[in-house]
């Protein structure tokens, strides 16, 4: 099990058999979530198809909104596994590859994850690309907006692995990098169910040209 649910679940799960059981409620949750949406995932549903009792569930998750919380983190963590890994077998010779790699391994889990249409990073939408559900802008963390974290991480991340300064602003930079993404990217699966091409060609283009008075 990742470390993804750490600052979400009511008790850390010790034993495997508890791993097991909580990695399989975050999949049922994941795959209810594409065939029901948010409004009606049910505590009782996932406990069901992921076959352990619901008093188990509530050992883990303290009601639904926590165990969305999980998976968000979860869904963050295997995206940052993904990029770190792309990166390293990739050797991109600057920054502007790091932007678009990360862009194309978060399109491809919007595209193939099991509920990452609906809860990527925290935010929950109820059609693709749809504006978010009210009060799930803080689902990564209770003080911040979910793409402050998300920024944070991969600024974080890129640095570790390209060698960045830590220069004056940067923080800043990553953040309105990771909103602006965001939003071009929420149009893009608006437009079509799998992200049109040419809208995730300008979010790479929008990012790398902005991030270019930064980072060169």
């Amino acid at each position: 099990m990742t470390d993804a649910t750490g600052g979400t679940l009511r008790r850390r799960p010790a034993q495997r058999r508890s791993q097991e059981r909580v990695e399989r409620m975050l999949d049922e949750c994941a795959r209810l979530l594409d065939e029901v949406g948010y409004d009606a995932l049910t505590t009782k549903e996932v406990a069901r198809r992921a076959e352990v009792p619901i008093g188990t569930f509530y050992q883990f998750f303290s009601d639904k909104q926590g165990l969305v919380k999980a998976l968000a983190q979860r869904n963050l963590d295997a995206f940052l596994d993904r990029v770190t890994s792309r990166l390293a077998a990739a050797s991109p010779s600057g920054w502007g590859d790091a932007v678009d790699l990360g862009i194309d391994e978060f399109v491809d889990m919007k595209r193939t994850t099991p509920g990452f249409g609906v809860v990527d990073f925290g935010e929950v939408v109820a059609t693709p690309g749809g504006p978010a559900v009210p009060g799930t802008q803080r689902m990564l963390d209770a003080a911040l907006e979910n793409n402050v974290v998300v920024a944070a991480r991969l600024r974080s991340l890129i640095a570790d692995l390209l060698g960045l300064p830590a220069a004056d602003g940067m923080a800043r930079a990553f953040l309105v990098a990771v909103e602006a993404a965001d939003a071009v990217l929420k149009l893009a699966f608006r437009a079509h169910p799998d992200g049109d091409p040419e809208l995730i060609a300008e979010c790479k283009r929008l990012v790398r040209r902005y991030l270019a008075d930064h980072l060169s």
